[in-house]
């Protein structure tokens, strides 16, 4: 008699299906898996010719699952559950397990990795993992420790801890010798490197030239882009003026490698940076690399004093 495990589908296959039912989208699914949009709907594509039925119906920006995919997934879906239980629990006690935490793409960039080298080496024996993103992670599906957010107060989870708010001061390379541009004549003689997220428009220059009723003035130039980091890195080449976020920026003017081009904002009361830990019991490298993040937090807000 053939045995009836040959029968069954990939793993990878019924995964991917299970992660793209559980968060009824490719987009949000892939993202959970790290992998690309495509990739996930070839696995549910090869799954759907291996069983020989439609699991999933596509629609214009939505899907549905079919009968015979809502019946998969309440089996597949608990079994991959009890799954990863099981394997986690058969972990061995000695096997190293790097802690985990997800983080922006600018806060991972500018604030995380330069401080990593320092904690590795007071810490050898604690791994760590970093997952850049800018989607917010659910930690306890996502397998994931802790995570840095940038959000509203009002949006805190239960037991996050503070780390620094917010504060914006324009910032330049000293190479290009601004003194400052809270004056037409700097304005238009300059370049402004601006973060294209209208949903944030605190961070962008429209913002800032508004308050120092400095928006009717024409820049040189403005070179706009999709990422906070991108706008640094733009700024450390020379390239324009940058609104500097302190909490990631201060550690680039005590070096020097940037400069303050004029006066910093008032602190934006809404928003600040956060460290939210995954619920349950915690283990012992997990609260020493927290502990060791909100050191760090400490030491920058005492310079940001």
């Amino acid at each position: 008699m053939p045995d009836p495990l040959s029968k069954l589908p990939p793993l990878d296959l019924v995964r991917g299906f299970v992660a793209v039912a559980r968060r009824m989208s490719f987009t949000h699914a892939a993202e959970d898996l790290f992998v690309t949009q495509s990739a996930i709907s070839r696995q549910v594509k090869n799954l759907e010719e291996f069983l020989g039925t439609s699991l999933v119906i596509r629609k214009h920006r939505a899907i549905e699952l079919t009968d015979d995919g809502m019946r998969l997934f309440r089996c597949a879906d608990g079994w991959l559950q009890q799954l990863a239980e099981v394997t986690a629990s058969m972990r061995r006690a000695d096997e190293r397990r790097p802690v985990t935490i997800t983080a922006s793409l600018g806060v991972t960039s500018l604030w995380l990795v330069p401080r990593l080298g320092e904690f590795q080496s007071s810490h050898p024996s604690i791994d760590v993992r970093v997952a850049a993103s800018n989607k917010i992670v659910n930690l306890e599906q996502d397998d994931m420790d802790l995570a840095i957010r940038y959000c509203r107060n009002a949006l805190v989870p239960p037991g996050a801890i503070r780390l620094f708010g917010e504060t914006l001061v324009p910032v330049a390379h000293p190479s290009l010798k601004i003194k400052d541009i809270e004056s037409t004549s700097a304005l238009a003689k300059n370049i402004l490197l601006d973060l294209d997220e209208p949903q944030r428009p605190w961070l962008q220059w429209s913002d800032w030239l508004s308050a120092g009723q400095l928006d009717k003035v024409k820049p040189k130039g403005v070179l706009r882009f999709n990422q906070y980091d991108q706008v640094i890195h733009a700024a450390l080449a020379g390239h324009g003026i940058a609104l500097g976020r302190m909490a990631l920026v201060q550690p680039m003017l005590q070096q020097g490698r940037l400069v303050a081009v004029g006066k910093r904002t008032g602190q934006v009361d809404h928003f600040a940076y956060w460290l939210i830990m995954r619920s349950g019991q915690m283990r012992a490298e997990v609260h020493e690399f927290a502990e060791w993040i909100m050191q760090e937090a400490r030491l920058a807000n005492e310079a940001l004093a």
